[in-house]
């Protein structure tokens, strides 16, 4: 019997080859779409599963308000990993990172340096915390010493070859010396420590041995006892406030106690994350590699599970529309003996015939637009077409579908009752025809709401890029590394200034785009106190920062080293005046304490008011920051002329050449680096751009099915019609308002749907646009165009045919 309801499937496909198409089509792209998004979505949910015992590994943070100043930290104090290994019964295990960013190594009996983009310090127990092995070196010895580093099979490769390194010696930064005790395999491209090559001893590392509990620079991971539940140890970590914070916080703020931080607004909370929860679920700040977020997820799961949708609605739309032409078949089937459930097995049956079709082009889309898609979403996803789970799940996804797509139609055509059908009255006994409305409102507010999306997210990145920033981020160019050259530093920077292409150069490693930087206390002159505190960046700039960067001074006056008092002054931004609670003006001539754990202090002066910019994300508030006179020379920042940047770019490398040989020349555009803090909703806006047409497409593939049906259903009404005078144009209108008004329907229900989910996404930025009216009036009108164009073509063609053929049909 099943035999028979496939040969009867395939012979009902053969015989109506444009609506199988377009069933096929419609569902193999829907199918496509979703399978790239679910291995999208598996791809990340998995982060960090690979590590064997995992879900007993959390990381400790800092929630911080101190001196007017709020910070969410994934960094804890250098003194912590052990003081919890001791007082709690729970914690197995810590580890410890202190990371460093890029970083320039070379052998020892070489002059040229090659970079490593990501470095860090660890502990020695962070190989059995993460249960990796060594490919070459003792696993129990490598990173025992002071000096010693690990490199990952890739960083061997470049600099030594995988036999020969361990035992090497590399020189970090042109300053200290290193030994290899071991090469580690590559770093998962689902792991937090993905993008990092270099992992050396801890025990090197002077701030891991300090004492210092309100310094905040060390991601510390924790590993519980089997069985152990981390909320039990919420208290016992927030009871080290008391423990530890406050005796080393009362060392330079006598007498103060928790209750009295607390009373003036102040607070330090701890928390964990789980390990595998850091990638979707953390946003904190200076994170060890860049996090997505679980918005993100939920937003594709929902564009996914729409585009099967759209499919599968297409899918009942255009089966119920031929529900005409199988009347008379029911009608006959039932007549000769069959009975209800034999014709929904056999409608299902071809409805599962249409679905693995379907799953076969799917397979062939997917092939084709996965590397298109890995470059639309930064991902590195492959099919795993090896895995017999992979292929379960398609099995059961396509038999869900088709049941799903298939039960309405086949229960829709199987009641049709033959005495009616067989006396040709099944033109007004088929009915569906409010479902298949419904249908079409539905696939059409989808795909409105996508449009909405798409310029919504498009609008917003539009805005980031041109809000006024405080700074001139265009033309500047940032050449790294620049500390490598020690005391030729100032030299290479004063022969770029002398370029014809150059307007000036700023020598600092603190830039208003992402770079390596922290919070610093301070106090109002007049005492040490809570009330006294503010706490802000503190960023070592040269006179030349302001001018470079093209900040304005509100109040006062920039550095200027003639003035050999300049070297005690200090530039803060509106944001620290507010903290202050004083104008700019009366800011000017403030003195700044800056306290030290030695007893001794720093006393600056306040010099001049810059005008806030936003050097964090849009999605933060400006905090309070200050620059001071000072030597940093992690980069050099480039004001170029408008012009030919190459050659630019190529003068400026020859004077690095010549001052530094064999050190590599690195360099960016500072709008460049400001766009990759985007980078995520970057790749939102595309992904929304390519499934919004997908979603688009689908709709159309049903809504030009259920025209052609629909001319065809009227054809004889159409002959009459132009007998009696009709023009094509009266009559196209007539045959496309009803579809129209369904588009109407679908405007009216998304619009406010769209407008309120859209809202929701921009509340995560503090800097943001207003949803203005055009942009609802333009997607409708994109609607409406696509759906007129869709509906026309066959409306016109039934309007232009001629009559005396329409009125011969029966």
């Amino acid at each position: 019997m099943f035999k028979n309801y496939i040969k009867i499937a395939w012979r009902s496909l053969k015989r109506q080859p444009f609506f199988a198409f377009l069933n096929t089509f419609g569902l193999a792209i829907g199918m496509a779409g979703g399978l790239l998004i679910s291995l999208y979505i598996y791809d990340e949910m998995n982060f960090d599963t690979m590590f064997p015992e995992a879900d007993r590994i959390y990381r400790i943070n800092t929630d911080i308000k101190f001196g007017g100043t709020e910070s969410k930290s994934a960094q804890v104090s250098a003194p912590m990993a052990a003081a919890m290994e001791s007082d709690f019964s729970q914690v197995e295990l810590t580890t410890r990172f202190r990371n460093l960013g890029s970083m320039l190594l070379r052998k020892s009996n070489t002059e040229a340096n090659i970079k490593e983009q990501s470095a860090t310090f660890v502990d020695a127990t962070f190989f059995e915390m993460f249960g990796l092995e060594l490919l070459v070196g003792d696993v129990q010895t490598a990173l025992k010493e002071p000096n010693t580093l690990v490199l990952t099979k890739t960083a061997a490769l470049k600099h030594f070859g995988l036999k020969k390194a361990v035992g090497q010696s590399l020189i970090l930064n042109n300053t200290d010396t290193y030994t290899v005790t071991g090469v580690i395999e590559d770093m998962p491209e689902r792991s937090f420590l993905r993008n990092h090559n270099v992992f050396m001893a801890m025990a090197g590392n002077e701030d891991a041995q300090n004492q210092e509990w309100t310094s905040h620079n060390f991601f510390t991971f924790i590993k519980l006892i089997p069985g152990a539940d981390i909320a039990n140890l919420q208290e016992p970590l927030q009871s080290m406030v008391g423990t530890y914070i406050m005796p080393y916080v009362q060392t330079f703020l006598p007498g103060v106690t928790e209750e009295q931080l607390a009373a003036s607004g102040n607070y330090l909370y701890y928390n964990t994350i789980a390990l595998k929860d850091i990638h979707l679920y953390s946003n904190k700040d200076h994170e060890l590699s860049p996090n997505s977020s679980i918005q993100n997820v939920y937003i594709l799961s929902f564009i996914g599970l729409f585009l099967i949708l759209l499919a599968s609605v297409n899918f009942m739309n255009l089966s119920t529309a031929q529900s005409l032409k199988r009347a008379k078949e029911v009608g006959i089937r039932k007549t000769l003996g069959s009975d209800k459930s034999a014709l929904i097995r056999q409608f299902l049956t071809e409805s599962g015939l249409i679905s693995f079709i379907s799953l076969l082009f799917c397979l062939g889309i997917a092939i084709v637009a996965i590397p298109y898609f890995n470059a639309l979403s930064g991902k590195s996803i492959s099919i795993p077409f090896t895995n017999p789970i992979f292929w379960i799940a398609l099995f059961v996804g396509a038999t869900v579908l088709a049941l799903f797509s298939g039960m309405y139609p086949a229960f829709f055509m199987s009641r049709f009752a033959p005495v009616k059908v067989l006396k040709g009255a099944g033109a007004t006994s088929t009915g569906g025809g409010n479902i298949r409305s419904l249908l079409v409102v539905f696939q059409f507010a989808i795909s409105i709401f996508l449009i909405v999306s798409t310029l919504v997210v498009f609008m917003q990145l539009k805005f980031i890029q041109s809000k006024d920033l405080g700074f001139t981020k265009d033309q500047v160019l940032i050449v790294d590394d620049v500390y490598t050259l020690g005391d030729k530093a100032t030299t290479f920077k004063e022969q770029v200034e002398q370029l014809g292409q150059v307007e000036s150069a700023t020598l600092s490693s603190f830039l208003p785009t992402p770079s390596v930087r922290s919070n610093t206390s301070f106090f109002k002159e007049g005492g040490a106190t809570a009330e006294n505190s503010i706490n802000m960046q503190i960023w070592n700039v040269d006179d030349d920062y302001i001018p470079t960067m093209n900040m304005e001074i509100l109040e006062g006056r920039n550095f200027d080293r003639q003035f050999g008092t300049d070297s005690t002054a200090m530039l803060i931004n509106e944001s620290a005046v507010a903290i202050l609670g004083v104008k700019p003006k009366e800011a000017l001539g403030m003195r700044i304490i800056r306290n030290f754990e030695n007893g001794t202090s720093n006393n600056f002066t306040i010099i001049g008011v810059i005008k806030d910019f936003n050097y964090e994300s849009l999605r933060e508030n400006i905090g309070a920051l200050s620059m001071t006179l000072g030597r940093s020379t992690g980069s050099l920042a480039v004001k170029l002329e408008a012009g030919n940047f190459s050659n630019s770019i190529s003068s400026i490398e020859g004077i690095w050449n010549k001052v530094a040989p064999g050190q590599p020349f690195d360099y960016r555009f500072m709008e460049d680096s400001f766009n990759t803090t985007y980078e995520a909703e970057q790749q939102l806006g595309r992904i929304f751009v390519t499934f919004t047409i997908l979603s688009i497409l689908i709709a159309c593939l049903g809504l030009f099915g259920l025209a052609a049906f629909n001319a065809q259903k009227r054809t004889k009404e159409i002959g009459i019609r132009k007998v009696l005078g009709a023009s094509i144009g009266q009559i196209t209108y007539h045959l496309t308002t009803d579809f129209l008004k369904m588009v109407g329907v679908a405007i009216i229900v998304s619009l406010p749907v769209g407008w309120y989910l859209m809202n929701k996404w921009l509340e995560d930025f503090t800097y943001r646009i207003e949803i203005s009216w055009w942009v609802f009036v333009f997607a409708a009108l994109i609607a409406l165009t696509i759906a007129v164009l869709t509906v026309s073509y066959q409306s016109i063609k039934a309007a232009i045919a001629n009559p005396v053929k329409s009125l011969r049909t029966e």
